[in-house]
């Protein structure tokens, strides 16, 4: 067991230096209370990075920005997951964020005080506040079944894929008709039989290609995804468990596009095998050797001991980010956390900006609380650099 060093106290502590995380280090930057973002990655960015290869966003740069810094590309250009990871390292650069990679917390709890003790490793953060923004879509999906297909078929998770050089010879299926599905399937079926199992949740009426009609379409969809489909309409309420569990719509390639590329679809779902070929459940045995599972990702928020975080639906309970578990507590980047764009780059800019206003006031008014008392109170911290006790990092990432 490693040695348990003294804790190092923070004002803030943000888990997860991806889009949502570092917008949130921003609006903190911008009021001066002090913070520490803590992410697992190597290097910033690397979870866009570790995509696969041909991955564009569905959203085109003129969308993309961070508050304070637009994406560094045409307006109408769709950036790739390489070049969103490099813009997130620059974006904690240009504001000098203070971000320690490589961390990796295993723990949040609640300790005396109103205040959360988060470890990583040998190392203890006692933090007044924690944004919990370690990403939705981190810990893959896959279907007992694939337990169960002959050894000799070769299976990624989406996840894992980055090109279709990681596969054997022969036919795929690819399981699961959301944006990965669709878009691995078109790509792989320009080299072998791609079978594409499971039904769509619909299609968005707009193409992402650079025409002047698609710019204007993006301005629409960009209201409606921030605007219309929130929590507080009926339309956005009853999207929401849909959208949390996958079911998003597709958008670059449609169904139409699949026909066009040869995608051999199935609306049935994979659910079964026979003779170590996966089944699916109208009875159709498909035989390939190779699975690509499209099957999205399950919320992974064990790590976070505080009873009441997590709904029976697996995702942080809460309002507009704010923690119903305990004062202080928050989370970003979760689907729908208030509108359809919470889990998009263009929304979670409006949804970190909330969640700072509620620490902001949070601090004022421990302030006052503690005003005169000689206690020590979470105003306390923000009188200090964003440098913080022990450490010997400065507050900008190298």
């Amino acid at each position: 067991m490693s040695e348990q060093h003294d804790p190092e106290r923070i004002g803030t502590l943000i888990i997860g230096a991806g889009q949502s995380g570092l917008a949130a280090g921003y609006h903190l930057a911008r009021r001066g209370l002090p913070f520490l973002i803590v992410d697992a990655d190597e290097r910033i960015g690397d979870h866009w990075r570790h995509h696969w290869d041909s991955l564009r966003l569905f959203s085109p740069a003129a969308v993309d920005g961070l508050p304070g810094m637009a994406f560094p590309a045409r307006s109408a250009h769709f950036p790739t997951g390489r070049e969103m990871g490099d813009y997130l390292e620059a974006y904690a650069e240009r504001f000098a964020l203070p971000v320690e990679s490589g961390t990796i917390v295993e723990r949040v709890r609640h300790v005396e005080g109103d205040r959360y003790e988060a470890t990583a490793g040998s190392r203890r953060f006692v933090a007044d506040q924690v944004i919990v923004a370690s990403g939705a879509f981190r810990q893959p999906s896959i279907p007992a079944v694939a337990a169960s297909l002959d050894p000799a078929i070769r299976q990624l998770h989406s996840s894992e894929y980055k090109h279709p050089g990681q596969l054997r010879d022969g036919p795929v299926l690819v399981v699961g008709l959301s944006h990965s599905g669709a878009d691995i399937a078109v790509e792989l079926a320009k080299t072998r039989t791609t079978y594409l199992s499971g039904k769509s949740a619909g299609e968005l009426p707009i193409q992402v290609t650079d025409t002047p009609r698609a710019r204007f379409g993006w301005l629409i969809v960009r209201f409606v995804a921030t605007r219309v489909l929130t929590m507080a309409t009926p339309m956005g309420r009853r999207m929401a468990p849909h959208v949390r569990s996958g079911g998003a719509p597709l958008l670059r390639v449609r169904r139409k596009d699949l026909e066009r590329a040869g995608v051999i679809r199935h609306d049935a779902k994979t659910t079964g095998v026979s003779d170590g070929k996966p089944t699916l459940d109208d009875g159709t045995v498909v035989d390939v050797a190779n699975v690509v599972w499209a099957t999205g990702f399950r919320p992974d928020y064990g790590w976070v001991e505080v009873p009441g975080f997590v709904g029976d639906d697996g995702w942080p309970t809460g309002t507009r980010g704010v923690a119903s578990a305990a004062p202080g507590l928050y989370f970003l980047g979760v689907p729908f956390q208030w509108a359809f764009a919470s889990m998009n780059v263009f929304g979670v800019g409006r949804d970190a900006a909330y969640l700072i206003d509620r620490i902001a006031e949070r601090v004022r008014a421990s302030a006052a609380a503690n005003d005169g008392s000689g206690s020590r109170s979470v105003s306390s911290v923000s009188a200090l650099p964003t440098s913080y006790p022990g450490s010997s990092r400065s507050s900008g990432p190298t």
